[in-house]
């Protein structure tokens, strides 16, 4: 295409001349030192055009030529740009298929032609990342002070980089996932606490965070981390629900006194506090540390709406119950009568009722429901053998010796039982 234009140009500057210069009878005359030429005009105009175009030829040439040992230095800059690019993508793929060896020698070339170039030096980034390439693959061949000094190196140069420190943000990233897969949760969090505000809320950080705070036994903090995480949608909303329970679960135990677990209730997230479970964990926390009536405060709102839950969280709140009926008010009477209902469904929430209302000295309707606890298939064996020996205690309560010897020997057959499965 593009000859074709040029011999269409060709051919309209012949054109041209042939009809401008054809009928030019003009004369140009040379003066020299008392010597006179005359030619044509039309001959001045070819040799004044040949003349410009020797000349700039002339100058073409002595520039290339002078010219030419800056082009044979940059040629071999060049040449060895491509070798450390080359070596840089060559530890790359080493490193993706596992060899990890080679990788980290290949990265080590690379460092090193650019070591031996300077105008190389000046791009800091590119070393950062066959640093960081590098104390990868050093990290699963275990060398932990060789990796730990390229990690170091690699920060280094991440902070002489222009704009973004993209490199330095990634070692720092490296440093805290080397540090949790070593089992060192105080260095993570160090190299997580050093990265910029923006950097340490993106997804990958946080999941470090999570990491770290779990292994230093943090749960506030991890519980923190978890539900900026579930924000960010870093998990799926089912994972999310089971991971933030199971920190808040986790919270609640780290309490060794009832101040501790009071300040830890308050200190979890509404939404942590709106959980059945998690309810009913902090209310059997609290009772045995000896606040039966506080715990019973925690679940009050609960059973308020107790048929509005799963039955997973109605097993929970009865067992809290249990633990905490120690000196049950009357004002709790309502809430157990409107439970009878759905405690013949629920085997375990008609054993704590019943052993409320024992606690209360209503033995008639303590004995009906936990009387439909002991026939229920569902009931576990250790609340099954619970529900006997209460029925037993209400048996002696009414003097009734045969049946309270029938009771206990019921429980322990029941235990026996539960023996007996666990050893075979």
């Amino acid at each position: 295409m593009r000859a074709v234009i040029w011999l269409i140009f060709l051919a309209a500057l012949a054109v041209v001349a042939a009809t401008v210069l054809g009928h030019n009878d003009g004369v140009v005359s040379i003066h020299w030192l008392g010597w006179r030429a005359d030619i044509s005009f039309n001959l001045f105009l070819l040799l004044l055009a040949v003349a410009f175009v020797a000349t700039y030829s002339l100058i073409q040439g002595l520039d290339g030529l002078f010219n030419l040992p800056d082009k044979a230095r940059r040629w071999r800059l060049n040449q060895r740009d491509r070798q450390a690019q080359s070596a840089l993508r060559d530890g790359l793929a080493l490193y993706m298929a596992g060899r990890y060896t080679r990788a980290h020698k290949a990265c080590q070339r690379a460092i090193a032609i650019q070591a031996d170039t300077p105008e190389l030096k000046l791009d800091p980034e590119f070393t950062a990342l066959a640093h960081m390439l590098s104390a990868g693959s050093l990290h699963r061949l275990q060398d932990r002070t060789r990796r730990d000094d390229h990690l170091q190196r690699a920060i280094e140069l991440g902070r002489l980089t222009k704009g973004t420190r993209a490199a330095e943000e990634g070692a720092r990233l490296l440093a805290a996932e080397c540090a949790l897969d070593d089992r060192d949760a105080e260095r993570a969090l160090r190299d997580l606490a050093d990265l910029p505000p923006g950097v340490s809320r993106r997804t990958q950080a946080l999941r470090l965070k999570l990491q770290a705070s779990r292994l230093a036994r943090q749960p506030m903090e991890a519980l923190r981390t978890a539900r900026l995480l579930a924000k960010h949608q870093g998990f799926t909303l089912g994972a999310a629900e089971g991971l933030l329970r199971t920190l808040a679960l986790d919270a609640l135990n780290d309490a060794r006194d009832v101040d501790q677990l009071r300040a830890r209730w308050h200190e979890l997230d509404h939404q942590d506090r709106q959980d059945a479970l998690v309810t009913a964990h902090a209310a059997v926390r609290m009772a045995r540390l000896g606040q039966a009536d506080e715990a019973r405060q925690w679940l009050a709102p609960w059973w308020d709406k107790l048929d509005k839950v799963s039955g997973e969280a109605v097993d929970a709140l009865a067992d809290a119950l249990a633990e905490s009926r120690t000196g049950l008010e009357s004002h709790w009477l309502p809430r157990l009568d409107a439970a009878h209902t759905l405690a013949l469904r629920h085997p375990r929430l008609a054993l704590s009722v019943g052993l409320a209302l024992m606690e209360r000295q209503l033995w008639g309707k303590a004995r009906t429901l936990l009387m439909s606890a002991v026939h229920h298939d569902g009931l576990a064996p250790q609340a099954r053998r619970q529900a006997w020996a209460a029925l037993g205690r209400l048996a002696e309560q009414n003097q009734q010796v045969d049946e309270a010897a029938r009771c206990y020997r019921q429980a322990a057959t029941v235990s026996d039982t539960r023996h007996s499965a666990h050893d075979h």
